[in-house]
């Protein structure tokens, strides 16, 4: 069987899968990582408090600059789908505002917390989130039947930051965590939101293969959105330099190799999937 004929789920059979799997960021017990919070070193702290402030930035990013996405749909059932992710999206965000209330006991608005996270994210992340993707953003609802702009939006939004850094930012944030038995609550809600993540993606995946096989052009938009903007997320997958944080990799117990191999083989494979093969590009 080639990549080609592997089956990839349609817009409405993903939205019923969103129907059957909804939760309430509310209901996660918070309370052993109440406990746990208080007795962690710095550096543990420093770590998640990176990671939480990464996540907070780009879920505010990806949950208000998604609408024009919705507007530019192809059917009904696109669109149908397209709105439980954004409702999807905004759910992230309570849960994170909420453990950053309840847990680091910093009780605040969530615009407050999202700026407070800004200190702690590098040049290339918001290169990433507050250039990348707002421009995209800009073009579909400026463009919304131009099926390249479409491309391009999805291929950032879905194979760069969802996939790409999302993707890799919960395999050695929570294999990090459940090692050492650390902040269940937290590591429930972010699988959680790994569960809707996944489903996003086999939504992006699924809309540029059928683009690429439609028109074959298409396939080089995509690889010119990827030629631009790798750079910025291999900048982002390695540890700051510039004093605003980043992540320790010593501390998590992996080498910066192996975290960008994760994130490489990950885009390989959907790549293939999709029809424009990583060494195309």
């Amino acid at each position: 069987m080639t990549t080609a004929d592997v089956q990839l789920n349609d817009p409405q059979t993903l939205y019923r899968r969103w129907e059957d799997s909804q939760w309430s960021p509310f209901e996660i017990d918070l309370s052993t990582d109440q406990g746990q919070w208080r007795e962690m070193d710095g550096d543990g702290r420093g770590l998640i408090l990176f990671v939480l402030s990464s996540l907070m930035v780009a879920e505010e990013r990806i949950t208000t600059k998604f609408s024009g996405l919705v507007g530019a749909y192809g059917s009904e059932e696109e669109a149908t789908f397209l709105a439980t992710q954004q409702v999807d999206e905004a759910r992230h965000m309570q849960f994170y505002a909420r453990f950053r209330d309840e847990v680091i006991a910093e009780p605040n608005l969530i615009g407050s917390h999202v700026e407070r996270s800004r200190e702690h994210v590098s040049p290339a992340f918001e290169h990433l989130f507050d250039v990348a993707l707002i421009h995209a953003h800009q073009r579909v609802v400026a463009e919304p039947q131009s099926q390249e702009a479409k491309v391009a939006f999805v291929t950032l939004y879905h194979l760069i930051l969802e996939s790409t850094l999302g993707l890799t930012t919960f395999k050695f944030t929570t294999d990090y965590l459940n090692g050492g038995g650390l902040l269940p609550g937290f590591v429930d809600g972010y699988s959680k939101i790994h569960h809707d993540e996944t489903r996003h993606i086999g939504y992006g995946v699924w809309f540029l293969r059928e683009s690429v096989a439609a028109d074959a052009d298409l396939g080089d938009v995509v690889r010119t959105t990827l030629r631009d903007l790798l750079p910025s997320v291999a900048e982002s997958l390695s540890p700051s330099g510039n004093g605003s944080g980043g992540v320790d990799f010593d501390a998590l117990g992996v080498s910066l190799d192996e975290v960008r191999d994760f994130a490489l083989n990950g885009l390989r494979r959907r790549l293939e999937l999709i029809g424009v093969p990583l060494e195309t590009l």
